[in-house]
């Protein structure tokens, strides 16, 4: 197996987990705090807002390398085993047909980001003018 054939394999394997883990956090049967650690990973992976930008050599990327791959550790620690496993078998049989569902979720966060800012600027907006 070429470098370049075991890398790929490594991220289709990302994706199912990560699908798997959206199924996951669907299931009713998941602890509400996995839930919001699942959305919470996500959130951040998606986000184009990094705890450390990525502009800056190594440790920008380095952020990405390290804590998604370790928030998605403790997710799929958080979901119950036979949770998981139902939805590892959802995810293998979806992966193939779920195309745009990064880039929505990507502009959805964007936007929730723009929105925060603009309901900071504004409280900032009023509270000084009241001043």
């Amino acid at each position: 197996m070429t470098r370049r054939s075991s890398l790929r394999s490594r991220v289709a394997g990302l994706k199912t987990e990560v699908l798997a883990l959206y199924f996951a956090a669907r299931d009713p049967r998941t602890p509400r705090l996995a839930r919001w650690w699942i959305v919470l990973v996500v959130a951040y992976a998606l986000s184009p807002i990094d705890l450390i930008p990525d502009f800056i050599p190594v440790l920008g990327l380095l952020d990405d390398l390290v804590l998604v791959p370790i928030g998605i550790a403790i997710a799929l620690k958080l979901v119950p085993p036979q949770v998981l496993a139902e939805s590892r078998v959802r995810a293998r049989e979806r992966v193939g047909t779920v195309k745009h569902a990064g880039r929505v979720a990507a502009f959805v966060i964007a936007a929730l980001w723009l929105a925060v800012v603009f309901a900071v600027v504004y409280w900032l907006w009023t509270w000084l003018s009241a001043a």
